[in-house]
């Protein structure tokens, strides 16, 4: 952990407790006793995962995950990490000719993506609970556990501090609501690329650079005015081909985006002006995606919940993908990865994990291109690492998988890229893939407020 996000997290953590007061409207969900946030830690992973293995011992306790100094040594770069497990081999490979032997540890879209393509496969290793965070957050999550509320009919939080409001959910929204605030670093800059992939695996690779930080992490910190109703700060730069370099995204994402929508801006490189975009939400277009994603499908999902109905279905043990290191691996070229209908699955690994079942069925009289959802989100990281996506006839339509990663010199759990798969078209979207690119995550860049205003925008135009 960097001394800059110590004395980030140190210094500012209160800040958005006292912030999420002002959204102490509508009902409120009951939190958990004292008595039952003392499992935290205990019978409970920090996070609120189960901390014992499964019955059989396939999936493993957790020991405290993968941190630098521990079973991982330190990397040379913190931002691209070597593989802290170059020794580890598929236990085995599921593929259509033993797919009904799996298949209950997968989901229907996971299944679809065998029926589409005869020669996939899905490497199963060894599963590794590497997930893990800063020390000083896990008091944090457990003080949420305590007094963190739904409010705004399940639209908004009161009574939260910066992440992981919800560690021992009773509902569908809590597990979501830690989906979207569970904890990225702080501030961190990604050098990647989106690639969008046609059937035939032709491919075009659209360039960008994305800053995504927490109030808590700004020069001067969490500011209780400027910062009111705000979770995050997300700006993205496109930096190729030509046709798209210069444009940009500023995002100030509101915790409440019912009693405030998200405060988006994009600078056009063509127009040379800076103008609002209410459309960067729910099923809006996304720039350079080629059609393939909306504005919410990014990192798996994101923004407000209230156009669905929410059911939690429970836990179940499923394959995920998780600890693909090989996808960052700098020696690769996106050749090397990108197939025709997929990425190459000799550079994939899947693990078999505890995950929290959601449905999310739309709400009758709301539009949005997916009718219903269905999340599976990891236990120990609460990432959303499989969602099935289906379209207004009830049709699977498309589904993404999050490739988990642990940035274990920053105790940091993410993504080393996800995928979001037409099951129609047989045309794919990879994003966050950076092995052509000189440097991936820059997790000490020096966020500055002004960076993240439209006069900001201005002036990355110019």
């Amino acid at each position: 952990m960097s001394k800059k996000m110590h004395n980030a997290l140190n210094k500012s953590m209160t800040g958005a407790a006292v912030l999420m007061l002002s959204l102490m409207t509508g009902s409120a969900f009951a939190k958990v006793s004292e008595e039952d946030a003392a499992k935290l830690g205990e019978s409970l992973t920090p996070l609120g995962a189960v901390k014992a293995g499964n019955a059989d011992g396939s999936i493993p306790a957790w020991t405290g995950g993968l941190i630098s100094g521990g079973e991982a040594s330190a990397s040379e770069d913190p931002g691209r990490p070597a593989n802290p497990f170059p020794g580890d081999k598929p236990k085995f490979e599921i593929t259509n000719a033993n797919l009904d032997q799996y298949k209950a540890h997968l989901s229907p879209g996971q299944v679809a993506m065998f029926k589409k393509y005869p020669d996939y496969r899905m490497p199963v290793y060894e599963t590794r609970r590497t997930a893990a965070y800063p020390n000083d957050l896990y008091n944090v999550v457990k003080k949420n556990a305590t007094t963190a509320e739904l409010v705004s009919g399940g639209n908004g939080l009161a009574n939260f501090d910066s992440v992981i409001p919800f560690p021992m959910p009773q509902s569908a929204l809590e597990v979501v609501w830690n989906h979207i605030t569970r904890y990225r670093g702080g501030s961190g800059e990604r050098t990647m690329t989106t690639i969008p992939v046609q059937a035939d695996g032709s491919f075009v690779p659209v360039k960008m650079v994305d800053q995504l930080v927490w109030p808590e992490f700004l020069d001067g910190g969490r500011d209780a005015k400027k910062d009111d109703n705000v979770l995050f700060y997300y700006l993205q730069q496109i930096t190729a081909p030509a046709r798209l370099t210069g444009s940009a995204l500023l995002v100030h994402e509101t915790v409440d985006q019912v009693q405030e929508a998200r405060r988006a801006w994009v600078y056009n490189a063509g127009q040379r002006r800076v103008r609002r975009a209410p459309n960067v939400a729910y099923d809006g277009p996304a720039t350079g995606v080629d059609g393939l994603r909306t504005a919410d499908n990014l990192d798996m999902f994101n923004g407000a919940p209230d156009k669905y109905d929410w059911k939690l279905v429970g836990k179940r043990e499923m394959y995920i993908p998780y600890n693909d290191y090989k996808l960052m691996d700098p020696s690769l070229k996106y050749e090397d990865l990108v197939d025709a209908g997929h990425l190459n699955p000799d550079y994939l690994r899947y693990e078999l994990h505890r995950v929290w079942v959601v449905e999310a069925t739309l709400k009758e009289g709301e539009r949005h291109i997916y009718a219903k959802r269905t999340f599976y989100i990891d236990e120990d990281t609460w990432g959303a690492s499989v969602i099935d996506h289906y379209d207004g006839r009830g049709k699977l339509w498309k589904m993404a998988e999050g490739h988990n990663v642990m940035f274990y010199d920053v105790n940091t759990p993410w993504m080393a890229a996800e995928t979001l798969h037409d099951l129609d078209s047989g045309r794919y979207l990879v994003t966050g893939l950076a092995n052509e690119e000189p440097q991936f995550m820059d997790w000490d860049n020096k966020a500055k407020r002004r960076d993240f205003s439209s006069a900001a925008l201005r002036r990355i135009g110019r």
